[in-house]
């Protein structure tokens, strides 16, 4: 029976949505509820040929097919903090919709609403017409939503099988025929999934495919994805991309999360922007730039990665020699892990390591660290032996530490700020004195962080838990940097991180680098490797098999090299590094930008702009 009042049926849907924008209800607005986008980015979507006017009830501008999703005045609030405020988008049915803004804009709340994890104090949803309230996560799954997070949702201590089926044991069953169906799955997508696994041995990329087909085996037909791309090498994206076109060709409709400006002109059908909490625009990926997209984000150009002078010295700072560990897989077969890797890394460089998720980038970064035990080789930092030596030690003596996944080994996400600050160096200054911590000194500390490293918080007392992503690898980059360190392991600084803390992230190591810091940069980024490294290793199966100069090497060619194809010192035609060059430049010129070369849309000068 259909609510008279509410007009609500079966699942928490109504039955009708009377056409054109739903009025949300409207109370007075708290102090921080307003838009504070740039006057021309509420008015205008950007385009690279005629401007567009903004339609503010978040109709796209293109196109008249039928709406998969329609989000209307959209308001969630937190304690001190509005993450969302009257958002208004519509995704339409069969397309891929990239939604687009800076760390902290509401972008995950927004997603997390329309998922079922988060109520909206304001505002409604409907799907495929019918306007819905989600009280849970199952309520979205009935509706044919499925979502892949940034952080994963699995279990560490369950195989894969049990983490797809977990929740989703109607389906197929918890046997046989669920593991037929995963493999299939699998088969069908390229996934490489294997069943039986344990998700605590997978790296990371493994564990966003076991997440990506999470979904599929339950036949979600709205698919949300979380910065997607983030662990993928240029050939697997678009390997992804192609699925996503057939899936799209199949009515499958895509919710597209990316930082990545490239990316999205290349895969989405639409675009919507988000700043600051509100919908700023809608962009047509066919008539939009890459540098207009930043501008819309964060009021800015889009940052480059590209050193701008070497800084490398010949003083050695870290030697690693024939480092050789083994691991006995579930299958209890002892497999090698790393095999004979030997690196050096001088005072003032930065020597980036590229390779395909698990191919032993973990294992090197957890050897260094004392994480893991050595089956053979040393490791020498400055001139000190470390082999033999607990973590601690190795922080003592220098080393600071940017882990791969924050939430798993960054940070404790239940504690507030002050206390993250700790981690790492319990016994270092200021947060011990003798064999006593100091949590006055540590607070003290961790305000001087926020404020130097821009860590947009309410206060130090807040859990890591309630930063965005960005936020918190800033929080993170800062307590590391904060112990003068001689070497800095950088395992993916900027994963999940928008290009404005990208900027100022790149920019805090090269500050470091400059004053002599070395910096071992793992990173599934290869413009962030190609321009920050001074030297590229590849590592292939446990053993490092190839080495490129980032000034003679494109993407392309070193992701070749990172599938196994090709090996020894790589280096690219000068045609194919031109063309590359010509790439990235097309990206930061407006197609309509006037002989003057002002930008109608430039917002650089605009007190406004950014946060």
């Amino acid at each position: 029976m259909i609510d008279t009042v509410h007009g609500r049926g079966p699942a928490g849907c109504a039955q009708r949505v009377p056409p054109g924008p739903v009025p949300s209800p409207r109370f007075p607005p708290w102090p921080s509820e307003r838009n504070d986008a740039p006057p021309d980015h509420q008015e205008t979507a950007i385009t690279a040929s005629d401007p567009v006017p903004l339609r503010k009830d978040g109709t796209p501008s293109a196109g008249t097919a039928t709406s998969a999703v329609e989000l209307r005045g959209i308001t969630k609030r937190f304690p001190g903090v509005v993450a969302n405020h009257d958002i208004n988008l519509t995704v339409r049915t069969g397309t891929v919709h990239a939604l687009m803004g800076e760390n902290g804009a509401g972008k995950s709340t927004l997603m997390k609403i329309l998922y079922g994890m988060q109520k909206p104090d304001e505002g409604t949803i409907a799907i495929n017409g019918e306007q819905c309230e989600f009280s849970t996560p199952g309520d979205a799954i009935s509706r044919g939503i499925g979502m892949v997070h940034q952080h994963f949702m699995l279990a560490d201590n369950l195989t894969v099988l049990e983490n797809v089926v977990l929740g989703g044991e109607k389906i197929h069953g918890i046997g046989a025929k669920a593991k037929a169906k995963i493999k299939e799955i699998s088969d069908q997508y390229g996934l490489g999934v294997r069943p039986d696994a344990l998700v605590e041995d997978l790296g990371v990329a493994d564990r966003q495919r076991v997440e990506i087909l999470k979904v599929l085996y339950r036949g979600a037909k709205i698919l949300i994805l979380d910065e997607p791309t983030a662990v993928l090498v240029p050939q697997e994206v678009d390997a992804l991309f192609d699925n996503l076109r057939e899936l799209k060709s199949e009515g499958v409709t895509v919710i597209f999360i990316s930082h990545k400006l490239h990316e999205v002109l290349a895969v989405a059908d639409a675009i919507s922007v988000i700043r600051r909490g509100t919908t700023v625009g809608d962009a047509d990926p066919k008539a939009v730039t890459a540098r207009q997209l930043a501008e819309m984000m964060v009021g800015a150009e889009l940052p480059s990665p590209e050193s701008r002078e070497s800084t490398v010295t010949t003083a050695e700072m870290l030697d690693v020699k024939d480092l050789r560990i083994a691991k006995t897989d579930a299958e209890g077969i002892e497999r090698v892990v790393l095999d004979d890797i030997s690196l050096r890394i001088h005072k003032g460089e930065i020597l980036g390591i590229a390779g395909v998720e698990g191919n032993g980038q973990a294992e090197l970064v957890e050897a260094i660290m004392g994480m893991l035990p050595l089956d053979g080789g040393t490791v020498t930092l400055d001139g000190k032996d470390l082999s033999g030596t607990l973590t601690r030690a190795r922080r003592e003596a220098g080393i600071g530490y940017i882990p791969e996944d924050r939430h798993r080994h960054g940070l404790l996400l239940e504690a507030p700020l002050w206390e993250n600050r700790i981690l790492g160096h319990v016994t270092e200054e200021p947060n011990s004195k003798g064999m006593l911590l100091d949590p006055s000194a540590a607070r003290v500390d961790t305000r001087r962080i926020v404020e130097q490293y821009d860590v947009r918080t309410p206060g130090i007392e807040v859990t890591a838990a309630s930063l965005s992503g960005g936020n918190q690898q800033k929080l993170i980059i800062g307590r590391e940097m904060s112990h003068q360190p001689k070497l800095l392991i950088a395992a993916h600084p900027t994963r999940g991180v928008d290009v404005g803390a990208q900027a100022q992230i790149w920019e805090h190591i090269r500050a470091a680098q400059r004053e002599g810091l070395a910096v071992l940069l793992i990173s599934a980024d290869l413009d962030e490797l190609i321009g920050l490294s001074d030297t590229i290793r590849v590592i292939y199966r446990g053993r490092l098999v190839a080495d490129a100069d980032p000034a003679t090497v494109t993407a392309e060619d070193l992701g070749t090299a990172m599938t196994g194809a090709a090996s020894g010192h790589i280096e690219s035609e000068p045609e194919a590094l031109a063309e590359a060059h010509a790439v990235a430049a097309e990206g930061t010129q407006a197609e309509n930008t006037p002989a003057d070369g002002t930008d109608p849309s430039d917002t650089a000068d605009d007190p406004q702009a950014g946060e």
